[in-house]
């Protein structure tokens, strides 16, 4: 008989054998079927933990403030905190109003947590739209103010806005776009200053006179410095860093017809990062980030406040004729 054969008797069967080996890999593969599900899961938890862990480390600021001044008071914030800042800037020439159009085209779904703004125009204007937060959702902090910026080697200056339409000084002024940041903010408080008459009197003669109107207030700086123009409606901090600079500009002293713009800082409503939000709300009113930024002069104050009489807006009224001014100041100076 043949081993084959004999194979058989011992119960030998290829068949048999085969079938073993195909349980034999099923069972392989369901094993390496769990492996492979278990490994899977293990890496979706991992990375949805590490989404939500990077998601929670971090905070969202829309900055009006120069980024030159406010990025570092942001890094020293990240170092002390371990939060990560993703901050957006605006442009000067539009300055706050496109952040301000930003929020309000995000208001049902909030990108932002906090709003760091340079003037109280524009943040008020958003809390009344319901932009921040119901309870404590904004507070200002420190000032620089809104001044008449001169030639240094000039020996007669305009001693009043009103001086600013002297015909003699035609095509001698420099102004940035008055539909925008801090000379928006000026142009409204001098409406409810003077009356509309008188100041649409003025606004008239100032346009008449052919003034420079450039893309904000650093560039009017640069205008009077290079005696293109000899005057020019500026804000302090821009005086201050044209002087540091060496250009020859000189600020004239704060008057009634003058402007405190302090700083402000907001928390979104329905803010993405809420707890962080908070921590940054909080840092940017430490006396001592106010005083960075004084001794950066971005600030010229780190309290918001003066002995020296100056605008003081009722925030109310302003607002509600806030389209109306805007109306009129595209009707003379954007002809």
């Amino acid at each position: 008989m043949s081993k084959t054969n004999n194979k058989r008797k011992e119960g030998y069967d290829p068949k048999e054998n085969l079938r073993r080996f195909f349980r034999m890999v099923a069972h392989f593969d369901l094993f390496l079927f769990i492996g492979l599900v278990a490994v899977t899961v293990t890496l979706l938890l991992g990375v949805f933990s590490w989404r939500k862990s990077t998601s929670s480390e971090q905070v969202v600021i829309y900055a009006a403030q120069d980024q030159v001044y406010a990025e570092p008071i942001l890094r020293e914030f990240e170092k002390e905190t371990g939060i990560k800042v993703k901050a957006v800037y605006d442009s000067e020439a539009v300055k706050t109003v496109g952040l301000a159009n930003r929020l309000l085209a995000e208001r049902r779904h909030p990108q932002c947590d906090v709003f760091w703004g340079n003037e109280e125009m524009r943040t008020r204007q958003l809390a009344a739209q319901g932009v921040f937060r119901k309870t404590n959702g904004w507070a200002a902090f420190g000032y620089r103010s809104r001044r008449i910026v001169v030639l240094s080697t000039l020996s007669k200056v305009p001693r009043s806005l009103a001086d600013l339409t002297n015909s003699g000084w035609s095509g001698k002024i420099a102004i940035a776009f008055p539909q925008f940041g801090t000379t928006a903010t000026h142009f409204h408080a001098l409406r409810q200053l003077w009356g509309e008459e008188r100041w649409l009197a003025w606004c008239k003669a100032l346009a008449a006179n052919r003034p420079f109107v450039v893309d904000g207030n650093s560039v009017v700086v640069k205008f009077v410095a290079r005696g293109e123009a000899w005057f020019g409606l500026t804000d302090s901090d821009d005086i201050a860093a044209g002087q540091r600079e060496g250009l020859s500009v000189a600020a004239l002293p704060l008057s009634e017809e003058g402007l405190l713009i302090p700083n402000t800082v907001a928390v979104i409503r329905n803010a993405p990062h809420p707890a962080n939000a908070q921590k940054l709300f909080e840092y940017l009113q430490r006396p001592e980030v106010a005083e960075k930024l004084v001794q950066a002069n971005a600030l010229e104050n780190a309290t918001y406040g003066t002995d020296t009489t100056t605008l003081k807006p009722d925030w109310d009224p302003l607002l509600r004729d806030l389209e109306t001014t805007t109306k009129q100041l595209n009707e003379i100076f954007l002809r």
